[in-house]
């Protein structure tokens, strides 16, 4: 069964759905999740899924003390899953085209630092895009800009406010994610 780390800064929607999508899976598991905000709304989350959730400082991160958890823990593969901070290279060496990230745009466009979240869909409603969606990518050492792995596409009404894109890409998000995350990591 291969073990799978999940990083999350914020509410933590998407992890758990992907945490309940593979709650009877004998493939993968996912015995913690990862933060780099103690006051984030995914551990409150994961104290519901009745799974572990742990905080860690952007210096652990840089520093190599969540490498080394995530080695004695065996993780296998790491999923973003609306984690905000650059991962740092220990990380993307030791983890090399096993760790991947979902954003809320079509990449290239709307990508990099600053934009994720609410800011994305103002700029593509800003922009009068007439579609959005998500894309899975591997992550490197720049925000976004890892080889694209899957995209989908929602249409963007000329009607639509940012609140409404994020809904239509939420859809999107929960739909393909899980299913993205099994066949990439069940490779590995």
């Amino acid at each position: 069964m291969k073990r799978i780390a999940l990083f999350a800064s914020g509410a933590g929607s998407n992890a758990e759905n992907i945490v309940r999508y593979f709650s009877n899976s004998h493939e993968l598991e996912f015995p913690f999740i990862i933060s780099n905000r103690p006051d984030a709304g995914v551990h409150e989350r994961a104290k519901n899924l009745m799974i572990p959730s742990y905080s860690f400082t952007k210096n652990d991160f840089e520093t190599g003390k969540v490498l080394k958890f995530l080695q004695d823990n065996a993780i296998d593969f790491i999923v973003l899953a609306g984690f905000l901070l650059k991962i740092p290279d220990n990380l993307l060496k030791a983890y090399p085209n096993r760790i991947i990230n979902i954003h809320p745009a079509l990449l290239p466009k709307f990508g990099g630092k600053g934009m994720y979240g609410s800011h994305v869909h103002e700029a593509v409603v800003a922009a009068r895009a007439k579609e959005s969606g998500i894309t899975i990518h591997y992550v490197n050492e720049n925000y976004d800009e890892g080889q694209i792995i899957f995209q989908a596409r929602c249409q963007v009404l000329p009607c639509d406010y940012p609140d409404d894109v994020a809904a239509k890409v939420h859809a999107l998000e929960y739909e393909h994610f899980p299913r993205v995350i099994r066949e990439i990591a069940t490779r590995i």
